[in-house]
């Protein structure tokens, strides 16, 4: 998470306030083992290894035993107590309080008054208190950091798909070089088994691609000539000619992985809030250590007792659990997003997708394919496949997308390729051609009536078909109507799936298109979503947001065209389909990479979760301070003799912040709705 007021960062490196590298992990590790290893005879020397575990043996080399104490005690303090010292004046040159302030604090009293009292011939002293009390505390963040390490597993996997080298052909020579020597417009071999190097287009070659690791597809999707490969995704068996169109930060990898650090470095509004409350708690802990020293005194307790108890308290009162309770859960929500393909362009976005009641879906490119589909065909006389193979002779040279559509459904049916002469198009009919010996005409009503042909049996579902919305093309061999075809933009795959996922988490669906009515209810009866808003121009898209945040809703809205841009802004969540363009990724908070309009439950499902964990954190955080303080200060100490040491206090303090830590990364075990 990012440094911000009024706690100018959880300051200690790598915890709360920053993510920590490889390295950073290590010095962490190096200033524990310090801590603890001088530790142990410190504490063995003190007045708990006498009383409490009877060790004997006298100090080394004539020293009295808080001398020895005091050597032993300086690297510990130098080296592995530095750590705070430097986190602490981070924070008060920021005008900030946060947790190194009272570590250091109680590192400080607690030495101070220890070689002061060594000085003067001895007593009292609480130098295992302090090198304890350092100890536990790096242990808890070593440990913390390792948990936080294990919540970006999914970045690392991100950069470990591109591969280290490339082939690149120059000259007709294959030349292997570093992937990042790749520039644009370089033309590129990818051999099968072979992970795409960067961004490009395929120029030459057919394979199937497997870009699970990038995008979430699970299925291999298949490539030819013209589309688009992405970087880090794998070529499963055709051998590819592509030119090279995004390099370096610009592939799609690149964006993803950027995506993902930002989310994870942003800051929730439930961490801004926690961090106002740490803030507050560690000047509460300054005036609250400062009272109970003050208190015992009054009390007629000595100094080293009341300082004891002022020391606990500053210990125990550490926000290292208030600090780590939302950051942790992020960190866990977006690498679990991008493991399924699913963006969150920041905290926030997570926190708004747990807090959404209302989806409006774009039917288009959203819900649908986005492209005509023979969804209904109906014939006379002849059979479906000579119906196909009939009209698809006279359509195969058409560029027309309903052209295209009857001649996907001929090739999917396996229908036999013939060959079409004597051709004439009729703009804005159809077309005419000799097929097989035939007259075959392929068109709408306009066409039937040029050629003079009755539709006969077939009018009653012709109507039929338009009623609901879809385009119709009928097909006519030697003058005689013998089949309606009827076109629609088909739903997406998982698009029921997706309003029912949602519907059963208690989100409402709308569906929200330019369409006519007719075709937009058909749509809707067919995914099950009860609410239509269709006929809406590109520009009110976005007043018919806010008309439902006017209701008390908050709104989702998903996109994936320029015309869903401000919708997208207007809505309290933004989601862009991946395949969409620029615009409306830009504008969007969540990007589904898939473009899987079941992903929107998925998001939705990841964001309910992240807050749960944020909200037990939080209130794991906030109790253990409220039943810890006291206990600290002493207030059960003379009634029933319960009393904390600071070192006890920092083992208490560092387990609740593990505890923390370990509760969000269980989240990685989140059971993630099934499209089926």
């Amino acid at each position: 998470m990012m440094v911000d007021a009024p706690a100018a960062a959880m300051g200690h490196a790598g915890h709360a306030g920053m993510s920590m590298d490889a390295g950073a992990v290590q010095d962490m590790r190096n200033r524990f083992l310090v801590a603890a290893v001088l530790s142990v005879p410190i504490l063995l020397w003190s007045p708990i290894g006498r009383q409490v575990l009877h060790f004997g043996v006298p100090a080394p080399f004539g020293l009295r035993d808080d001398v020895f104490q005091l050597v032993l005690s300086l690297p510990v303090i130098a080296y592995s107590g530095a750590f705070f010292f430097e986190g602490a004046v981070s924070a008060l040159r920021a005008r900030t309080l946060d947790m190194m302030v009272l570590v250091s604090t109680a590192i400080v009293a607690g030495w101070t008054y220890s070689v002061v009292i060594t000085l003067r011939g001895g007593g009292d002293v609480f130098y295992e208190a302090t090198t304890v009390l350092i100890s536990f505390v790096l242990l808890g963040h070593w440990l913390e950091a390792r948990a936080r390490g294990g919540a970006n597993d999914a970045v690392r996997a991100l950069l470990n798909l591109s591969p280290p080298q490339a082939i690149v052909i120059r000259d007709g020579a294959q030349v292997e070089v570093p992937t990042a020597d790749v520039q644009v417009g370089d033309l590129l071999l990818i051999k099968p088994g072979a992970k795409v190097p960067v961004d490009a287009v395929v120029e030459e070659g057919m394979s199937d691609l497997d870009e699970s690791v990038v995008t979430g597809e699970s299925l291999p999707v298949p490539k030819t000539t013209g589309a688009e490969l992405i970087g880090g995704s794998i070529n499963k068996n055709g051998t590819l000619r592509a030119r090279a169109t995004k390099v370096g930060s610009d592939t799609a990898l690149a964006q993803i992985v950027k995506l993902v650090r930002e989310a994870q470095g942003s800051k929730a509004p439930g961490q801004r809030l926690a961090d106002r409350a740490a803030f507050w708690l560690v000047l509460v802990a300054l005036i609250g250590g400062t009272l109970t020293l003050v208190v015992w005194l009054l009390a007629g307790r000595s100094f080293s007792q009341a300082i004891l108890f002022a020391i606990t308290v500053v210990v125990i009162t550490c926000p290292d659990a208030l600090g780590l309770a939302t950051p942790t859960a992020i960190m866990v929500g977006t690498g679990l997003g991008a493991k399924r393909g699913i963006l969150f362009k920041n905290a926030t976005a997570i926190e708004d997708a747990a807090r959404i009641q209302v989806v409006v879906m774009d039917k288009t490119g959203t819900l649908t394919k986005g492209e005509p589909e023979v969804t209904e065909l109906h014939t006379d006389r002849l059979s479906e496949k000579e119906v196909l193979s009939l009209a698809a002779a006279v359509e195969r040279d058409s560029e027309h997308p309903l052209a295209e559509a009857i001649v996907r459904r001929a090739d999917q049916a396996g229908a036999a390729q013939l060959p079409a002469t004597e051709f004439e198009n009729v703009p804005g009919h159809g077309a005419v051609a000799m097929v097989d010996g035939h007259r075959v005409a392929v068109g709408n009503a306009r066409l039937l009536a040029r050629e003079s042909i009755s539709l006969n049996g077939l009018a009653n579902e012709r109507d039929r078909m338009a009623a609901e919305g879809r385009t119709v093309v009928v097909v006519a061999v030697d003058g005689r109507a013998s089949a309606v075809v009827g076109i629609s933009d088909a739903p997406r795959p998982s698009s029921k799936k997706a309003v029912e996922a949602l519907q059963r988490e208690g989100v409402g669906v709308v569906m929200l298109t330019g369409d006519n009515r007719a075709t937009a209810e058909r749509i809707a009866r067919e995914l099950g979503i009860r609410e239509v808003l269709a006929e809406v121009l590109p520009a009110d898209k976005a007043s018919k947001i806010a008309e439902l945040q006017r209701a008390g809703k908050r709104v989702a809205m998903v996109g994936d065209g320029v015309n869903d841009a401000p919708a997208l802004a207007q809505a309290d969540l933004g989601i862009a389909i991946g395949a969409g363009t620029d615009v409306a990724i830009e504008t969007a908070d969540i990007v589904l990479m898939r473009s899987d309009p079941f992903d929107v439950a998925t998001a939705i499902t990841i964001g309910r979760a992240t807050l749960r964990k944020e909200r037990q954190n939080l209130g794991w955080a906030v109790g253990y301070n409220s039943i810890a303080i006291p206990i600290a200060a002493g207030v059960f100490e003379p009634a029933f003799g319960l009393v904390l040491r600071p070192e006890i206090a920092a083992l208490s303090m560092s387990g609740s912040s593990l505890l923390v830590a370990v509760n969000a990364l269980l989240l990685r075990r989140l059971k993630l709705p099934l499209a089926g």
